[in-house]
C-alpha cells in the first residue's frame, strides 16, 4: 500500500501519524475486499487554518473540520443505503483511492470533548476519510446508517470502541 503522507502541522508528529494511517487503512481495504498493495492515498496532516481555507474552496463553508476527502472516481451507489462499486485497478494493477486532510487543531479538540484518545479518533477519521474515498457517504439517512456500521465494523476489528458511543460522537 502507497500512503503519501504530507506532515504540514508539526503537532501531528507527536502521534507517530504515518503507522497509525497505515493500520487504518489497510484495516478498511481488507474489510471491503481490496488488496492494500495496490492501494494509493494522500493524506494531509494540517492544521485548522489549512483545512478551514481547503473547506472554503471545495465545500464553500470557511470553517475548520476535522476531514475531507477527495475520491479520484465517482463510486457511490445510486440506492439510498446500497454498497458503492468496488474501484477497479488501472493498467498498472494500482488503484489510485484519492486525497484526505485531516486537521489536528479540530481532532484534538474534538477527542478531548469526547473522552477518546488522540490516536483512536485520529484512527475513525482515517477510516472515515477511505469510505469516503470508496464511495461511501452520510448525506441520506440510509447511507449514513451504512457507513457509520462500516466504521464500527472496522473499528472493533481494530480493537477500538464504537465512535458513536460518545456523547458528541463525530
Amino acid at each position: 500500500m502507497t500512503i503519501d503522507l504530507t506532515m504540514e502541522d508539526p503537532a501531528w508528529e507527536a502521534l507517530d501519524l504515518e503507522p497509525l494511517a497505515d493500520r487504518a487503512a489497510a484495516a478498511t481495504l481488507l474489510y471491503l475486499g481490496l488488496d492494500p498493495e495496490v492501494c494509493e492515498i494522500a493524506i494531509l496532516a494540517c492544521d485548522d487554518a489549512r483545512i478551514a481555507t481547503l473547506n472554503a474552496e471545495f465545500r464553500d463553508k470557511p470553517t475548520p473540520t476535522n476531514v475531507l476527502s477527495w475520491p479520484a472516481e465517482e463510486l457511490a451507489a445510486e440506492e439510498p443505503g446500497g454498497a458503492p462499486d468496488l474501484p477497479e485497478p488501472d493498467f498498472t494493477g494500482e488503484i489510485a483511492l484519492g486525497d484526505i486532510a485531516i486537521a489536528y487543531g479540530t481532532c484534538a479538540r474534538e477527542a478531548a470533548e469526547q473522552g477518546k484518545s488522540l490516536a483512536d479518533h485520529a484512527t475513525h477519521l482515517i477510516v472515515h476519510g477511505i469510505l469516503h474515498l470508496l464511495g461511501y457517504d452520510h448525506i441520506r439517512d440510509p447511507d449514513a446508517t451504512l457507513m457509520e456500521g462500516l466504521e464500527i465494523e472496522i473499528l472493533g476489528r481494530m480493537g477500538l470502541d464504537n465512535p458513536y458511543n460518545a456523547p458528541d460522537g463525530p
